[in-house]
């Protein structure tokens, strides 16, 4: 633990050039008393570290001293690739490893380059979860993230929708953050791949055994299509609903832009008014009540004759209140 911290701090001071304590004390995790300790081992075993005395000193490497322990482990390397999203990394506990890949690249660069970190940090972020709901981050999820990483067999139980709990035998073969929710997509052992909602896993174990991973598996392209069949699946029931221009050009910001796009370009010709009619697949005439009410008069509602009754209610109040 001690040698790993010595390493970090000989490659903080030769990415930074010079470090106060208080500075070396907080990247390092540690008290500043431990830092002077630590300065004092590194002096003894010949790293030249210079501390500058007073209330502006600090710690810095002398006579140009550059270590050669810039060399990327493993673990270093696939976190780094993973560097642009902070909070997945600490999700999957890969947090420390990123952070010594990247003091690493830092040490190994050009005197002149190495602010590119800092630099391309304070230019570009990826905010990964999305608005209003706080990201989920799942207890069991580094257990997975090392399976998935070592290619090991798990054991889970995993909580379905339904509420009853089911056990499962699953080679994972890959991860993927979507608006701030974790999944998991693993071949189960009756063949084929499916997707797992991390957070309902409530027992994960590891069973020790490799698996031979499908090397023609595409997780970008098989997650593409499982979430663009389960935006499908969600979509049985209909609205037919007349549109003004403006109401078409909106339409696919406040649906399912897919279905949106496929009702108008199955639309006929527009009227004299330049009003089109389309047949509009929605999840529910529930949903579609509330998506619809966005477009305000830009949009009649045509049928079902329920949900037109909804509108015409809702138009009446509005109307009153307005009056």
């Amino acid at each position: 633990m001690r040698a790993a911290r010595l390493i970090k701090m000989v490659l903080l001071l030769q990415a930074r050039r010079a470090m106060t304590g208080a500075e070396l004390a907080a990247e390092l995790e540690v008290s500043e008393r431990t830092v002077a300790r630590d300065v004092s081992a590194l002096a003894e075993a010949g790293v030249p570290v210079y501390a500058d005395r007073g209330r502006t000193g600090g710690y810095r490497l002398i006579g140009g001293y550059r270590t050669r322990l810039t060399g990327l482990g493993r673990s270093e390397a696939e976190a780094l690739f993973l560097s642009g999203v902070p909070s997945a990394l600490r999700d999957m506990g890969l947090a420390d490893a990123a952070s010594a890949a990247r003091l690493k690249v830092s040490a190994a660069l050009l005197p002149e380059l190495s602010d590119a970190h800092d630099s391309a940090a304070q230019r570009f972020h990826l905010d990964a979860p999305g608005w209003w709901q706080p990201p989920e981050t799942p207890g069991l999820l580094p257990a997975v993230a090392e399976a998935v990483w070592d290619d090991l067999t798990l054991s889970v139980r995993y909580l379905r929708g339904d509420g009853t709990t089911v056990r499962r035998a699953l080679e994972p073969y890959g991860l993927v953050l979507k608006a701030g929710v974790w999944y998991l997509a693993a071949r189960v052992d009756e063949g084929g791949h499916r997707v797992y909602r991390v957070g309902r896993f409530t027992e994960v174990t590891a069973t020790g055994d490799r698996f031979d991973r499908d090397e023609s598996f595409d997780l970008p392209g098989f997650w593409a299509e499982r979430a663009a069949a389960f935006a499908r699946s969600l979509l049985r029931a209909e609205a037919e609903l007349r549109l003004t221009p403006a109401g078409a050009r909106a339409l696919r910001y406040v649906t399912d832009r897919a279905a949106a796009d496929e009702a108008l370009a199955a639309a006929g010709d527009p009227d004299a008014e330049g009003r089109v009619t389309v047949t509009l697949r929605v999840e529910s005439l529930d949903v579609a009540y509330t998506q619809l009410l966005a477009l305000g008069p830009e949009a009649e509602i045509l049928g079902p004759p329920g949900l037109r009754a909804r509108f015409a209610e809702a138009t009446e109040r509005a109307a009153a209140r307005y009056r």
